[in-house]
């Protein structure tokens, strides 16, 4: 057989296995309707489910066997499970906007393609708007792995009845974009400065960098300013109309931003969770150690650990902490129920699916 009567038959076959993808696509998304229907009988308003979505994704991970990578292959089945999502009530989620940030690609690759975005201008209006059911849930940044906590969720947390429903992951690569070459001033939010600082002093020593209120923001102001270019992911490069001077000048080579899906139920477990508290403790020797030597003699691994002043008292504080496993699970619920005798507030902000990628 020639090479060329080889390639036809694999074009015949690959045709073959387009038409029964579509065919089982097209098998799901009628499932996804039928589910839709016998929500509606049994008054289930909860069509998106994060722990469901949490162990499909868990399931297709663990079937791959390549040639496609895991990230991939979970992205094409998160665009299916969100196109079958919307044929059952389309999902609305502000985040932090513009459109163009890293927040707003944190929303697609964790909803899909298939939802509304709808991108605000602070981080206190995206917890308002979810609080007032303008919109099922929201997105928010929580932390960067080399620039640390974004302080102002943490503060939301501690007024807000909001719980976290999932956590997102997303590697942020940073890009230096703009209309012309030469370059005499750089705009960026100030947490994409600092995470490209030794690259900045490396390749534009001596050119003026400006924070600004985010990186779509500096890519606007790029495209309207001779001689000034921004830092941003590439998304923002084309919807600005602006070219990459320079791709993937963060300073860390995994730098890597978490993000918080917020909303107004603690889903269900979905077998590999956190559960994130707010404690609050008196200010005697010893207290700290008080509230998480529960943890080590319960056999539960404690993720992250964030102070933040009370806005009650001078130099009164208040701790953040992730730990493994959902509220509902045995040792976590023992655990919260000594925090709850020990401290002097506890409160439950969320128990969520672990990021699956």
């Amino acid at each position: 057989m020639s090479d060329e009567d080889q390639l036809k038959s694999i074009r015949t076959r690959i045709d073959q296995i387009d038409g029964k993808l579509q065919e089982l696509i097209t098998e799901r998304a009628r499932c996804a309707l039928e589910v839709a229907r016998l929500k509606q009988i049994s008054g289930d308003t909860d069509y998106y489910r994060p722990e469901r979505e949490a162990q499909v994704l868990q399931t297709v991970i663990g079937r791959n066997q390549g040639p496609l990578d895991d990230e991939i292959v979970a992205r094409l089945f998160r665009e299916i499970m969100s196109a079958c999502l919307a044929l059952q009530r389309p999902i609305a989620v502000a985040y932090l906007g513009p459109e163009g940030t890293f927040t707003e690609a944190a929303v697609f690759k964790h909803f899909g393609q298939s939802v509304t975005a709808r991108p605000l201008a602070a981080i206190d209006e995206v917890f308002r708007d979810v609080e007032a059911g303008a919109v099922d849930y929201g997105v928010v940044p929580i932390e960067n792995s080399s620039e640390g906590a974004v302080d102002h969720t943490l503060d939301m947390f501690m007024s807000s009845p909001l719980k976290i429903c999932s956590e997102i992951e997303l590697r942020v690569h940073h890009n230096l974009m703009g209309k012309a070459n030469t370059v005499n001033r750089v705009y960026a939010h100030q947490m994409a400065l600092a995470q490209c600082r030794e690259w900045l002093n490396a390749h534009l020593s001596g050119i003026e960098c400006f924070p600004v209120s985010s990186n779509a923001e500096a890519a606007r102001r790029a495209q309207e300013e001779p001689g000034a270019a921004a830092i941003a992911g590439a998304n923002a490069a084309t919807i600005y109309g602006l070219e990459i001077l320079s791709a993937n000048i963060e300073d860390k080579p995994d730098n890597t931003t978490r993000f918080l899906v917020i909303g107004r139920k603690i889903p269900a477990p979905s077998g590999r969770d956190k559960t994130s508290l707010l404690v609050s403790t008196s200010n005697k020797p010893g207290a700290l150690y008080r509230l998480l030597k529960p943890l080590a003699e319960h056999g539960i691994s404690m993720t992250r650990i964030e102070s933040r002043p009370s806005r009650r008292e001078m130099w009164e504080y208040v701790f953040f902490i992730d730990i493994e496993g959902h509220s509902q699970d045995e040792k976590v619920a023992a655990v919260i129920k000594i925090l709850d005798n020990e401290a002097a507030v506890l409160k439950v902000l969320g128990s969520y699916p672990c990021a699956v990628l």
